[in-house]
């Protein structure tokens, strides 16, 4: 398979990237810097990102930064950032991708583990995520020509240590595991599902 990973010089995208190359896939590493150069909150780099790959057999996207502080710190602009880089930059691939990804293929967003468990200062990432999730639901009903949309919702990475005390309690996932998640999305049947890990 051809696929294009948006995202892919991150933690996720990195390990998403690694799991399917070894699977024999060629991967199209696109990211602010790499090869295939891509600002994903920016409509028309996606466009041109597109027009340049051409067509695949599927799109993962793994990128998306929000803001992090106290509920009554949030301000309209933090929450409006939020949905921006994390959620509406997605649909707008989805949006793009559409007419680029091969029939029968897939896309695959990324939310995260703020969408169904609280942490502290983690509203506006909560609030973006749960768009994601939702949007996937119905995009995935209407999508043409058998293309499937999922979504990962990853918790709490074990490769980025910085983190794990907010999420106190929480499981860390392993490489490993978020690898198997990307390839049930990208190789496998379903379609319309928040994958959680």
């Amino acid at each position: 398979m051809r696929i294009l990973i948006i995202g892919a010089t991150g933690h996720i995208g990195s390990v998403v990237s690694a799991t399917l190359e070894s699977g024999g896939h060629e991967v199209l590493r696109a990211s602010r810097g790499s090869e295939w150069t891509v600002d994903v909150t920016d409509p028309p780099s996606v466009r041109a990102l597109f027009e340049k790959v051409g067509e695949v057999d599927a799109v993962v996207v793994a990128s998306g930064s929000v803001p992090f502080a106290h509920l009554t710190e949030l301000t309209r602009d933090d929450y409006l950032t939020a949905f921006t880089s994390k959620a509406l930059s997605q649909i707008d691939v989805v949006r793009t991708a559409l007419d680029h990804v091969r029939d029968g293929g897939s896309i695959t967003l990324t939310s995260g583990v703020l969408a169904r468990e609280p942490i502290a200062t983690g509203a506006a990432a909560a609030a973006a995520n749960g768009a994601v999730e939702s949007f996937v639901v119905t995009a995935a009903a209407e999508a043409p020509r058998g293309i499937r949309i999922n979504a990962i919702s990853p918790n709490v990475l074990e490769n980025s240590p910085g983190y794990h005390s907010l999420f106190a309690g929480q499981r860390p996932v392993t490489d490993a595991e978020i690898g198997r998640a990307y390839r049930l999305a990208v190789e496998g049947l379903v379609t319309g599902r928040v994958i959680t890990v």
